[in-house]
C-alpha cells in the first residue's frame, strides 16, 4: 500500500451526509481470518503518503491539536499522520463515520499509532444521541509500548438515531503518529440457525438473557443471536446506571429555580434505543442498578451537587435516595409502561470480600474499594432505606434484588445472607443476584471460583427463601487459548451451568453478560458462549447436550407470540406472505415472525404454511364470524 495515493471514500458514500451515527463495540473486537477477509469492502484507506490528513480533524474548538503529514515516523513508507500540540488527555485526531457510511452495516476499522517517544493510547469513539447528549466509549485501551501499537479490526455500526459520530485517538499529552487507517465493511454474516435456541432449551426453567448496548442494535447477526438465544430477558450493559440516568446540569438549575437540591433530575436518553427495542420486540428487561457506589458521580452527594461541594448530609441523601429512586421508577414506566421491568438490582456491590462495607471515599481517589454512600452513612445503613423506597415506587410485578459478584467467597457470602435475612423479615428483598463473573483458567482443578464452591453458595442463597438469578454470568479463558483451554472452559461451564440446574426451582433467569467474545467487558479472554465470527463455541454445547428443547404449545391466531390474538397477527402473516425476505423468519424487520408464530398463524388449511388465508381466518375470529381457530 506505502507510496501509492491513498484510497479515498468509494464514490457511492461521499455524498451529503446521511445523519447517522456508529456505535462501535463495548470493548476490542478482536475478528477471525476467517471474518475479516478478502470477500469484505474496503470503503476507506489512507497511509499519508500524498500527505493528504483533511478526512481527520480535532476535537473541537478547546481540542489544541494540530494534524499535519510527517516524514519522522511511518509503518512501512515514508510518511503518517502527526497530532502534535495535544494540550489535554483527551485532545487527538478524530475520524468522522456518520456522513460516510451506511447505518444498520458492520464496519472493521485498523489503524497503527505511535508516540513520539512512548505510546500512551486509547482508540474511542463519540456521539450524540436523540437527546443531544454527547456519549462517550473506549473501544481499545492500553495501546502503550515504545512502537508502533496496533488497531485491528475493531468492529463499529451505528443506528439512524445517532448522529456526530467519530473514532479518536487520545491519552496522554504526547505527540502521535497515525498510519495504515483502513475502514472495511463486513461481508454478510448468517448465525447458525441448525442449532438449538439457548432460550428455548430452558424455557420450562428459567429466563435466559443477555446485556446489550445501543452498539448491538446496529450489528444483525449479534440481533440475530439475541432474538434466538437471549431475548428471554434484557440488561443494559451501562445504560441504566446512575451515571446514565443522573444529570447534574439538570439537577443543578432545578436547584437554582427552586432552591430546593434534594430532588435529582433523571433522564434515560441513553437507555431508549434499547428500551425501544425490548418495548417494540415484547421483551422483558433488568434494571441495573438504581444505588452502586460505582458509576454513581461524587457530586451526586455534594452540597448543589458541585463537583466540588461539601459532602451533604445523611438526612439531606435520605431525601435525595427518595426522590431519585420515585422519579427513576415513575419516568421509567411513564415511558415505557407496556415493558415487563419484572426485576431491579436495587443496591449493588456493598460488601467487600471480607464481609466489611467498603471505605469511605470518592470514586476519583478511591477507585473500587471507595463508596460515596459510606462516606455519608458511614456505614451500609444506606441499604435498608434504598429498597424500603424501591418497594414503595416500583411497578408492580418488578422483584427487588441485591446484587454482587465474588458471591461465593465466605466473608461476601455471609455478610449477604445476614443482610438479607433482615430484609427478607421487613418484607423488603425479593432474591439475590449473583453476578458470577467467572475464571474456568487452565483446568478444572485451577477454576475459580470451582464448581464445588459455586454450587455450595447456591445452596446458601436458595436456604433463604428467596429467588435468585444469575445476573451477568461470563467465565474467562487464559489469554491467546488454545483449543484444550476452550475444552476447559466448556467442562467449566457445563459444570457451572449443571448446578444453576439443580437449584432450578429457586433461579427464575439466568443473564449472559454479553452475546459474543468480542463485545465482552473481559474480551481478552474469551468469556461467552459465541466467538466473534457469530459461531456457538464449545461452551455453549456443553450446556445444551443431551438437553431436549420443549414444544411450545401451539396458540392458534397468536402469529406474533404476544399471548393475545389481535388484528396485529392478522397484518404480520400479510407481511410476512408479501414479503418474506423481510418479514419472514429469517426477516431482517425487528418485527418478523418467528418460527413459533408462523406455526400459531396457520389456521386456514392448516399445514398448508402462512397464506393470506390464514390472515383472513384470524379477522373473521375477531369479527365473530367463525367461534374458533384453527379454521
Amino acid at each position: 500500500m506505502k507510496g501509492k495515493k491513498s484510497i479515498r471514500m468509494i464514490a457511492a458514500l461521499m455524498s451529503a451526509s446521511m445523519g447517522i451515527a456508529a456505535v462501535p463495540a463495548i470493548a476490542p473486537s478482536a475478528v477471525s481470518a476467517e471474518t475479516a477477509s478478502a470477500e469484505e469492502k474496503v470503503v476507506f484507506s489512507t497511509d499519508f503518503e500524498d500527505g493528504d490528513v483533511s478526512m481527520f480533524t480535532n476535537r473541537g474548538d478547546n481540542d489544541t491539536t494540530v494534524l499535519s503529514a510527517s516524514d519522522e515516523a511511518s509503518v512501512s513508507g515514508s510518511t503518517s499522520m502527526l497530532a502534535s500540540g495535544r494540550s489535554k488527555d483527551w485532545n487527538g485526531p478524530a475520524f468522522r463515520l456518520d456522513d460516510k457510511l451506511k447505518p444498520y452495516t458492520e464496519y472493521y476499522i485498523s489503524a497503527k499509532v505511535k508516540g513520539r517517544y512512548y505510546t500512551n493510547a486509547t482508540f474511542s469513539f463519540q456521539y450524540t444521541n436523540s437527546d443531544g447528549e454527547t456519549k462517550y466509549s473506549n473501544l481499545v485501551q492500553n495501546l502503550n509500548g515504545g512502537d508502533w501499537m496496533s488497531v485491528e479490526n475493531v468492529k463499529v455500526s451505528f443506528t439512524d438515531e445517532m448522529t456526530d459520530v467519530y473514532v479518536y485517538f487520545e491519552g496522554g499529552q504526547d505527540d502521535l503518529f497515525i498510519d495504515d487507517f483502513v475502514v472495511t465493511e463486513a461481508s454478510q454474516v448468517e448465525i447458525e440457525q441448525d442449532i438449538p435456541g439457548l432460550k428455548d432449551v430452558f424455557a420450562n426453567d428459567f429466563k435466559v438473557g443477555t446485556a446489550l448496548t445501543p452498539s448491538a442494535l446496529s450489528s444483525k447477526p449479534t440481533m440475530d443471536l439475541v432474538e434466538k438465544h437471549f431475548s428471554g430477558s434484557i440488561t443494559a450493559g451501562n445504560e441504566m446506571k446512575p451515571d446514565a440516568v443522573l444529570n447534574q446540569a439538570a439537577c443543578q438549575s432545578y436547584f437554582e429555580e427552586t432552591g430546593d437540591d434534594t430532588v435529582p433530575q433523571i433522564s434515560f436518553s441513553a437507555a431508549k434505543p434499547l428500551l425501544n427495542y425490548c418495548q417494540k420486540n415484547n421483551i422483558p428487561v433488568r434494571i441495573h442498578t438504581l444505588v452502586w457506589h460505582s458509576q454513581t458521580p461524587d457530586w451526586f452527594f455534594k452540597e448543589g451537587y458541585a463537583n466540588d461541594g461539601e459532602w451533604v448530609s445523611k438526612e439531606k441523601m435520605l431525601k435525595r435516595m427518595e426522590n431519585y429512586i420515585k422519579a427513576y421508577f415513575e419516568t421509567l414506566t411513564e415511558l415505557y409502561p407496556d415493558i415487563d421491568f419484572y426485576a431491579c438490582d436495587v443496591v449493588n456491590e456493598a460488601w467487600l470480600e471480607d464481609g466489611n462495607p467498603r471505605q469511605p471515599g470518592e470514586q476519583g481517589s478511591g477507585g473500587s474499594a471507595k463508596s460515596a454512600w459510606v462516606q455519608v452513612f458511614g456505614d451500609n445503613s444506606f441499604i435498608e432505606p434504598a429498597f424500603t423506597f424501591a418497594r414503595k415506587y416500583a411497578p408492580d410485578g418488578c422483584k427487588l434484588y441485591y446484587n454482587d459478584y465474588n458471591e461465593y467467597m465466605d466473608g461476601k457470602l455471609n455478610a449477604m445472607v445476614a443482610m438479607a435475612k433482615e430484609l427478607k423479615e421487613k418484607g423488603l428483598i425479593d432474591g439475590i443476584g449473583m453476578q458470577s463473573h467467572l475464571d474456568a483458567r487452565q483446568s478444572l482443578d485451577a477454576a475459580f471460583p470451582s464448581v464445588s464452591m459455586y454450587n455450595k453458595a447456591l445452596d446458601k442463597y436458595c436456604e433463604l427463601g428467596l429467588d435468585i438469578q444469575v445476573t451477568e454470568l461470563d467465565a474467562t479463558t487464559p489469554e491467546n487459548p488454545t483449543e484444550a483451554d476452550f475444552k476447559v472452559q466448556a467442562d467449566y461451564y457445563k459444570g457451572i451451568w449443571d448446578a444453576i440446574y439443580a437449584h432450578k426451582d429457586n433461579i427464575s433467569a439466568v443473564v449472559v453478560w454479553g452475546v459474543t467474545d468480542d463485545g465482552s467487558w473481559r474480551a481478552k479472554k474469551y468469556p461467552l458462549l459465541f466467538d466473534a465470527d457469530y459461531k456457538a463455541k464449545p461452551a455453549f454445547y456443553s450446556i445444551v447436550d443431551g438437553r431436549e428443547v420443549p414444544v411450545p404449545a401451539v396458540k392458534y391466531g397468536d402469529a406474533d407470540c404476544d399471548g393475545e390474538i389481535l388484528l396485529n397477527d392478522a397484518i404480520l402473516i400479510m407481511q410476512a406472505v408479501g414479503n418474506p425476505d423481510a418479514y419472514g423468519i429469517n426477516g431482517f424487520e425487528k418485527t418478523h415472525i418467528t418460527e413459533q408464530g408462523s406455526i400459531n398463524g396457520d389456521v386456514a388449511n392448516t399445514g398448508d404454511g402462512l397464506t393470506n388465508a390464514d390472515a383472513l381466518a384470524i379477522q373473521k375470529y375477531l369479527l365473530n364470524l367463525i367461534d374458533k381457530l384453527p379454521e
